[in-house]
Order: structure tokens, then sequence, then C-alpha cells
């Protein structure tokens, strides 16, 4: 599936913890989404996903939160971008 990076951000809430959002479009599906990953040590990432712009249709968000579950290679992408973006 090809997914569109929009933005893509991660900052460091405390010393150990990291909070960071990944906002894309995947091909084919009508909304926009935003990830939001979440960890304690910078390695164990949990995420949190919903619609950026309005509600959609929850059943695309499911479908969508399957795919991260079960596509390593697009939680690796959308996870990878929000890291590239960590300032140095």
């Amino acid at each position: 599936m090809n997914i569109e990076i929009i933005r893509a951000e991660m900052r460091r809430e405390d010393e150990k913890s990291y909070i960071g959002t990944t906002v894309f479009r995947a091909e084919g599906e009508k909304s926009i989404y935003e990830v939001t990953f979440m960890s304690k040590n910078g390695k164990d990432w949990d995420y949190s996903l919903h619609f950026t712009e309005q509600s959609g249709d929850e059943e695309e968000l499911l479908r969508m939160d399957e795919l991260l579950e079960n596509d390593d290679d697009v939680y690796d992408k959308l996870l990878d971008a929000a890291l590239d973006a960590f300032p140095a």
C-alpha cells in the first residue's frame, strides 16, 4: 500500500520519554490520518490512530488500525518519519 507522509514530528517529554506524530494519507482512502507514537524509553512504542481533519467512517479507521497492527513495513515507515523529524 502506498503511504504519503504529509508531516511528522518527534519531541522528548522528559529525559527518557518521547512523543511523536505522523500525519499521512493511504492510497485509496478518503481520510487523512494522524498516528501518535509514545515511548518511555525510545525503544518500545505504543501508538494511537485517529482522523486528522474531521471524523470519518469508523470502518475505515478500523481497517487502517488493522493495517498498522499487521504490516510492519507501513508501521515502521510512519514511525521512522516521526523519528527522522527528531531534532538532533
